[in-house]
């Protein structure tokens, strides 16, 4: 396998792991905390029972997203493609189960909903995706306005393996976090590294997708970047993430045509 896209799907026996020719799939956070019952329930973990390839293989993944619209998630690009790793808009070519609302996988508490529409942004490794039906009693996670600064202090929430095996038998069962570093950002990504629990806390496979959010005191946390990718966790170096500010007037913009 190559690459280090955190979307990697897990292969089904060994002779499809050997088949897959794509980065490695995003895991729970390595070195991060539990999530308690209740908190960032906007965090959703996507699922893809059943992905079939070109080649008819077939195989099963899963990433991290954040609900931004009661209809509506952000996520990786790479997590939506066509079965062969090309990203694609329009209605998935897979069944995506989106799960919001709940600290846990094997929860009750909150809502399991398909993904029915993709929208792929034309300039980073992000996408949005329409729900079959909008989700209640979960607050969005607003868009940030703000430019990244090197500095910052991001958090992140996630279902990433954190053995980094690819392996979704290790994806945990209950949400991970922890905090991140901004190290600097260009036109389209921000940098970050691990800051608490340690320099080393880290996306993993599966975490692709996941929500860098800012937190204040007063106010709402605000989305500042998505998971694209990184190196094998867990890692102290940079994960490199779609810078979410320059994106909100498109996003805003997809989100309204699309209720029209």
């Amino acid at each position: 396998m190559t690459g280090r896209k955190r979307s990697l799907a897990v292969a089904v026996g060994a002779l499809l792991a050997a088949a897959i020719v794509q980065a490695s799939p995003a895991a729970a956070i390595a070195n991060g905390q539990d999530v308690p019952d209740g908190a960032y329930r906007f965090s959703v973990a996507l699922s893809m029972p059943k992905i079939t390839q070109s080649n008819g293989v077939v195989r099963a993944s899963a990433c991290s997203a954040a609900l931004i619209d009661p209809q509506w998630i952000i996520t990786a690009g790479h997590c939506l493609h066509d079965g062969d790793r090309h990203r694609v808009s329009g209605p998935p070519r897979y069944q995506v189960i989106a799960t919001i609302g709940q600290a846990t996988l094997s929860g009750t508490t909150g809502t399991k909903v398909d993904l029915v529409d993709v929208v792929q942004s034309p300039t980073s490794d992000m996408a949005i995706a329409k729900l079959a039906t909008p989700v209640r009693g979960v607050k969005p996670l607003a868009l940030s306005t703000k430019a990244p600064a090197a500095g910052d202090i991001l958090r992140l929430v996630g279902w990433g393996d954190a053995d980094a095996t690819g392996d979704l038998t290790h994806r945990p069962d209950r949400m991970q976090t922890g905090q991140f570093k901004v190290t600097s950002a260009d036109a389209s990504q921000v940098y970050v590294a691990g800051y608490r629990p340690t320099e080393t806390t880290s996306a993993c496979p599966f975490d692709s997708g996941a929500p860098y959010f800012a937190e204040t005191p007063y106010g709402s946390p605000r989305l500042v970047a998505t998971e694209v990718s990184g190196p094998d966790c867990p890692h102290a170096g940079d994960e490199t993430t779609a810078r979410i500010d320059v994106l909100r007037d498109w996003i805003c913009q997809e989100l309204a045509d699309h209720k029209s």
